[in-house]
């Protein structure tokens, strides 16, 4: 019933002075609200980094010449051979796939319409390695990739640009100087980790491509997948090995290629995006103690406004620790309200801002529930000071004061 009573008397003092208890819980409002959003900001960009990196394609491993920052020297690495890549594949134990990888730019033309896009040239095993599916058409043959044949399939966003919503199967797509046919259209995978359309590509045999455009048998890079119950690092550290044993490096020679583990690469990423939310996060909690202190600043005005009433109240009958508990419950009424307003507010804010940077939005409850507690524990820690001195009040010179 003491509860009920102080409970009542607390709302009713609030809404005495609306406009005032309005703007000490704008302070909350603003931290709860910014709290909470840029760490389901946060966990939607780690959401899809990992999405858009396993889109890649599982246990995958990439090879490709020269290191990554730079190896110092002006020579450019040597590019592969299909002997490394049959190397790779029949040699290492743990390998389920490698497909070789050779890229340009070509403008591909059709009827009146011309798109300028990349043109990949691989094998078969690209397609499985890579996670890609065929919606439409087939995939070439391996009889197709030694012979060299003229076939092509177009990702989606080539198919859009000369075609639109049309999937003309058999027909000729020219790559300026030779001309293929159409047996596939790719499904749509959208925008990289990197913000690249990885809809924007032709995939051609690579020897199609080597004998038709580049005039080599040069290999850009090699994509592995590797077997399920396979360590991915462990294959990776077999697979430099190999390659510095085939390209005749010394003990003492860095390594003139990159074998990079698509699995490592995504717990980099993640990890960095975490830590990002929590610094982001950390920061806005900052705005929710600016609100804490806008709280007891309040409450000290109102003990100073409302001496008499305290002194009355003292002097009539009431304990020390009514008093108290009253100013408490105002304070932790105030924040706990601007804190469920905050929630309010950075669920729409944060639906809107994942609509408009792309970003998968999930509703985190473990964030919500701790943002609403440390609201209220904002009310209690800052309430305290000015419900303290109100108890603390002596009846007769609370009775006295003007």
């Amino acid at each position: 019933m003491m509860w009920a009573n102080t409970l009542v008397l607390a709302l009713r003092e609030i809404r005495r002075n609306l406009m005032r208890s309005l703007l000490t819980m704008l302070g909350i409002v603003i931290g709860v609200a910014a709290v909470v959003t840029m760490v389901t900001l946060g966990n939607g960009a780690t959401a899809s980094v990992s999405k858009q990196i396993s889109s890649l394609g599982s246990n995958l491993i990439i090879v490709m010449p020269g290191q990554r920052m730079g190896l110092g020297t002006s020579t450019s690495p040597p590019k592969f051979k299909q002997a490394d890549v049959d190397a790779i594949a029949t040699q290492i134990t743990g390998v389920g796939r490698a497909a070789p990888i050779s890229t340009t730019s070509l403008t591909a033309i059709s009827s009146a319409r011309n798109w300028k896009t990349s043109v990949t040239g691989s094998t078969a095993d690209y397609l499985m390695v890579s996670n890609w599916t065929v919606r439409d058409g087939r995939t070439f043959t391996d009889l197709e990739t030694r012979a060299g044949k003229s076939v092509c399939i177009v990702g989606d966003r080539v198919r859009k640009e000369l075609f639109g919503d049309q999937r003309p199967l058999g027909s000729d797509l020219r790559l300026q100087s030779f001309s293929c046919q159409i047996i596939g259209f790719f499904n749509a995978k959208g925008q990289s980790s990197t913000g690249n359309d990885q809809d924007d590509f032709i995939l051609v045999p690579i020897t199609t491509l080597q004998r038709r455009v580049t005039g080599n048998n040069d290999i850009g890079a090699v994509l592995i997948s590797a077997r399920q119950g396979f360590a991915t690092d462990v294959i990776k550290g077999r697979i430099e090995h190999l390659m510095r044993e085939r390209r005749h490096l010394g003990e003492g020679e860095d390594n003139n290629f990159s074998v990079i583990d698509t699995k490592q690469l995504s717990d980099t990423l993640s990890g960095t995006t975490r830590i990002l939310t929590l610094l982001l996060g950390a920061v806005a909690a900052v705005s929710l103690l600016v609100g804490g202190i806008g709280i007891m600043n309040i409450m000290l005005v109102s003990v100073t406004e409302r001496t008499r009433e305290i002194g009355i109240r003292l002097a009539i009958g009431a304990m020390a620790h009514e008093v108290l508990m009253q100013f408490m419950v105002e304070a932790v009424v105030l924040s706990a309200v601007g804190g469920l307003v905050g929630l309010v507010l950075a669920a729409v804010a944060s639906i809107g801002l994942s609509s408009l940077m792309g970003l998968p939005y999930s509703f985190d409850v473990q964030i919500n529930i701790l943002a609403f507690a440390f609201s209220a524990a904002i009310g209690i820690v800052f309430g305290y000071t000015p419900a303290r001195r109100a108890a603390r009040l002596n009846p007769i010179e609370a009775l006295r004061h003007e």
